[in-house]
């Protein structure tokens, strides 16, 4: 049975990504010798995590991963995130020893480093006009209000990174054929990119939870770049009388917006755990979301595919990607009032509300079908 050694570095609250990770770790180690590494980054002594964000490297965590690599001796090394604990001091290392390694891209950190990937990172030559990873003179903006240093630490990780991606020293694997797209811009070689989706498993428990009220959801950050307000705006405009919007999430906009709009059919019902947020949504009308940004894999339109509902989302990056190709409710954020329009279609054609969430139902099950990703898997590490 072969061997893989799986690293990652759990974030402060856990996301959307982690848990992409553990299902991929219950994907693989159905299959295979896996041996799992996982950091958070819990502050122990600050001396010591003053060093690694200046050097960008992390002795304690170089030590442990190194012994395992001699203990373990893995076929393959995949990597998923490493800030900060891991550290970047890992790639390194890992050059020292003849093992395969595959990194895995769950969003664009390594061109910009607060991972707020707005439309203008592609038009434009600079990779983070907010931070300056392309210019250095402006490394000492303020990106984190209340830390200089902080901001300094994030974005020097970030240059450092982005040069690690592009170095082409290691295979990369993201999860979409856009985000593929965007590394060739980089002039990197498509002969080490592949694409490989996040493997998502809903309980089937929570298609039984439908009931007759109407009402869309959003799950998710409540912040500028995640564009609630606008989605807000768009489903006032579309006058859904008999119909709630649902915000469930919390964040830096949620106490202004809740002073706002009081409106009786738009309820803030703050942070959810995971399994509250799939009972609302497989209990409601659809997913809807308003992100100005170039997502990567949408996790949460996924999990509400494989519950049968349907999804209003903006054509951004590769969201559409895990829809079919003349899906109906998709908008475009630069036509006005197309939000607001597709809104009303939705409602006015209710009824096909079945029949849409079916379609994309069987739809994510094709493309996140489990032997399929294996099989997809095994090709692209070669074992």
């Amino acid at each position: 049975m072969k061997k893989i050694l799986l690293l990652h570095n759990e974030y402060k609250e856990k996301g959307g990504e982690d848990i992409a990770v553990d299902s991929e770790i219950a994907l693989l180690e159905s299959r295979y010798n896996l041996k799992v590494l996982k950091f958070n980054n819990s502050i122990e002594k600050p001396y010591k995590q003053f060093i690694s964000f200046l050097t960008l490297s992390n002795n304690q965590s170089n030590k442990l991963i190194k012994e395992n690599i001699e203990s373990f001796s893995p076929d393959i090394i995949y990597i998923h995130n490493t800030w900060f604990k891991i550290s970047l001091g890992i790639f390194k290392l890992l050059n020292t020893y003849k093992i395969p390694v595959f990194i895995k891209l769950h969003n664009f950190r390594y061109s910009c480093t607060k991972s707020f990937f707005f439309k203008n990172h592609i038009d434009s030559n600079d990779f983070c006009p907010a931070c300056g990873i392309e210019n250095k003179k402006r490394i000492f903006n303020k990106y984190f209000p209340n830390s200089y240093f902080k901001s300094f630490a994030i974005i020097n990780y970030g240059i450092k990174f982005f040069k690690i991606i592009t170095s082409c020293q290691f295979n990369l694997i993201v999860l979409t054929e856009f985000h593929k797209e965007y590394l060739e811009h980089l002039k990197i070689p498509k002969e080490i990119v592949s694409v490989y989706p996040n493997y998502i498993n809903v309980d089937s428990a929570y298609q039984e939870l439908k009931n007759e009220e109407k009402y869309l959801i959003y799950a998710g950050r409540i912040s500028a770049e995640k564009g609630v307000e606008e989605l807000i705006k768009s489903f006032l405009d579309a006058q859904l009388l008999d119909v709630q919007l649902k915000i469930v999430g919390d964040g830096p906009f949620r106490e202004d917006l809740m002073k706002i709009y009081k409106q009786d059919n738009i309820n803030f019902l703050g942070y959810q755990d995971n399994k509250k947020v799939l009972e609302l949504i497989s209990s409601s009308n659809g997913v809807i979301t308003c992100t100005k940004l170039y997502e990567g894999q949408p996790t949460l339109l996924c999990e509400a595919s494989l519950l049968g509902v349907p999804s209003i989302f903006p054509k951004n990056g590769g969201i559409s990607e895990f829809f079919p190709d003349d899906y109906e409710y998709s908008y475009d954020m630069n036509i006005k009032n197309d939000l607001t329009d597709k809104l009303i279609k939705f409602y006015k054609n209710i009824d096909r509300y079945e029949e849409i969430g079916n379609i994309n139902k069987n739809f994510v099950r094709k493309k996140l079908e489990r032997n399929k990703l294996i099989s997809k898997f095994e090709n692209i590490v070669g074992i």
